[in-house]
């Protein structure tokens, strides 16, 4: 009996000490669950995620303003701006360029780009899609027509007279704008403004285009805004911008709405440099420029020429016979000599292609050698440096900063970087963050006397810069000399 009970006890002890226990595992448990719930991950903003990859990639649009190539160089209001952006962010720049609005909006929202550049009208809509940055500028929307015929012998009073001044006077007419463009729905208030019918066509065309178009003869009516108008007006006098059909808007560049690090460094960054002599040289260099119509109107131009140098043709012939982008070899000719025959450096390098006296005698070429015979011999000894890599570095991108390099600063010092990076457990066959590397240690007594060095001393600096220079001016070529940017604005050799 009393034995009973004990073990009953004792059985009434362990289930409770045992309960205690699990009580005990299960509160710490949920403590040490409400412990890691409560670690938060670190979360980056989109200016840490952009520092880290150092690249600021940004889209704009390709006009005779916002960004284009002239005499080899690529130029613009909205690529110089961002130029200053980026050196003032320390970040390399990244330049796509789009003449389609809602692509451009669409790729900032899905994260293919940081930035949309471009002259983008601030309005209530817009701000549902993007967040501005502070203004850029105002400005106005204009409508473009064409003066009429005899104008240059009329009065301004007769002239005055032929042309569309009065809004009300839009009822009937058609009136060509940009898709996506801010114009179409200002001119659908207009037209039920005035009670009257304007008939709005949207097109694939970005607002200079239209412009030009009008020149051409080919529409009646466009609308751009007033400050490319009358840029656009002193390429081509023919063309009236003086009818105003909106009150005055800010223009700014657009990043997307979670971005709000990114915003707060360009708007800080604006608010300064939009009080500088440098903003203001660069506004008056392409709005307030009287001889800008001489850029258009030239044949290296390359939206309306398509032309980047007058060597153009042999470029093309030359490059194609060693496999590679004419666009790359004209971007570095462009480095080598700006395109002059008669260049010569302080090393003794001459001509188009700057070669060495001793490497340009084995391809049989002198200082009074034509021009076509400098790119073949350039051309030739591209390829035989493409003929020493192509066994040892086979990716393609990375081979050719190794020629670039090699055709800047001799190949044996391109060799010695290569072995000083196999030497110290870097990769010789990777260019960027390696060799190039290995290469500005060549300038350092404690590296170009290694052992494994044949070639000693060398100043990398200025070859890391040239690798850099052309592959960049080539991504630039690359953006505007190809056929669908050139054909949409091939009548502009027409107006000419």
């Amino acid at each position: 009996m009393h034995r009973s009970l004990n073990h009953k006890y004792s059985i009434v002890l362990i289930i409770i000490l045992l309960q205690a226990s699990l009580g005990s595992c299960f509160r710490n448990r949920e403590i040490r669950f409400r412990d890691v719930t409560e670690i938060k991950p670190e979360i980056l903003s989109d200016l840490d995620l952009i520092r880290q990859k150092g690249v600021l990639s940004v889209v704009t649009e390709y006009n005779s303003i916002s960004y284009f190539i002239y005499r080899g160089q690529p130029m613009g209001f909205q690529y110089q701006m961002l130029q200053e952006l980026a050196n003032h962010m320390d970040l390399e720049l990244a330049v796509e360029v789009s003449n389609n609005l809602d692509k451009n909006f669409q790729d900032l929202s899905d994260g293919n780009v940081d930035l949309i550049a471009m002259n983008l009208t601030v309005t209530a809509d817009r701000m549902e899609q993007v967040s501005f940055t502070v203004p850029l500028l105002q400005t106005r929307q204009v409508l473009v027509q064409r003066k009429p015929e005899n104008w240059e012998a009329m009065n301004s009073k007769q002239l005055e007279s032929k042309l569309l001044r009065n809004q009300l006077d839009l009822s009937g007419k058609t009136v060509h704008v940009q898709v996506g463009s801010v114009y179409a729905d200002r001119l659908l208030s207009l037209s039920n403004e005035i009670g009257g019918d304007i008939q709005i066509r949207e097109v694939q065309l970005e607002s200079e285009q239209l412009v030009q178009r009008v020149a051409l003869g080919e529409i009646d009516y466009a609308v751009c805004d007033e400050n490319v108008g009358l840029v656009n007006s002193t390429y081509f006098p023919q063309l009236d911008v003086g009818t105003a059909i909106s009150f005055p808007q800010h223009v700014a560049w657009g990043v997307r709405h979670r971005s709000d690090s990114l915003r707060a460094e360009i708007n800080s960054w604006l608010t300064g440099y939009k009080k500088t002599s440098r903003y203001a040289i660069l506004y008056n260099k392409y709005f307030r420029n009287q001889h800008s119509a001489r850029r258009i109107q030239s044949e290296y131009y390359v939206l309306s020429s398509g032309k980047i140098s007058q060597f153009d043709k042999i470029i093309k012939s030359e490059s194609e016979r060693i496999g590679w982008d004419w666009r790359l070899m004209a971007s570095m000719i462009y480095q080598e000599s700006r395109f002059n025959p008669e260049a010569e450096s302080w090393a003794g390098a001459y001509g188009l292609m700057q070669l060495m006296p001793r490497t340009a005698q084995n391809y049989g070429v002198t200082r009074n050698s034509p021009a076509e015979a400098q790119i073949r011999a350039g051309a030739s000894f591209i390829r035989w440096l493409d003929n020493r890599f192509i066994d040892v570095i086979s990716d393609d991108d990375e081979r050719l900063k190794f020629i670039l390099a090699s055709y800047n600063i001799g190949y044996g010092h391109i060799q010695d970087a290569r072995r000083l990076a196999e030497r110290y457990g870097a990769d010789p066959d990777v260019w960027h963050g390696s060799v190039e590397d290995w290469l500005l240690k060549k300038s350092d007594p404690v590296y170009y006397s290694d052992q494994v060095v044949k070639y000693g001393y060398a100043r990398g600096i200025e070859t890391y810069n040239y690798v850099k220079e052309v592959i960049e001016r080539f991504e630039h070529y690359k953006n505007i000399v190809n056929s669908d940017v050139i054909a949409a604005w091939k009548p502009l050799q027409e107006i000419r």
